[in-house]
């Protein structure tokens, strides 16, 4: 199992993580948002959505994953994007979603 998609299950159990769009849009202009994670496949309209307003609200954005394997792993059928709200599992996250993007390529941005 996937320790990224282990610790998105974690935090949706303790409460720390919320999923969907208007869900976590409210929560990143609220500025209780501490990272935002938006699936590979998820459309190009929604990645740029939120990557920009991550950008303007300096709140870390990083794409990792699928919807299928994000959505499992928080208990919901697809879930495209999902929002942390605490600092230990942002900072849990930023470093297991870094290294693998390191590995594996991919795109991130933000203050970590």
């Amino acid at each position: 199992m996937d320790k990224v998609y282990s610790l998105l299950g974690l935090a949706k159990k303790a409460g720390q993580l919320l999923s969907g769009d208007e869900t976590c849009e409210r929560t990143i202009k609220s500025g209780k948002a501490e990272l935002v994670v938006v699936a590979k496949d998820a459309s190009e309209n929604t990645k740029d959505k939120f990557k920009s307003m991550c950008n303007y609200h300096s709140v870390p954005y990083r794409e990792y994953g699928l919807k299928l394997e994000i959505g499992k792993y928080t208990g919901k059928d697809l879930r495209a994007v999902v929002s942390i709200i605490s600092k230990d599992f942002k900072n849990g996250l930023l470093k297991l979603i870094d290294n693998s993007t390191n590995e594996t390529g991919g795109e991130g941005f933000g203050k970590s």
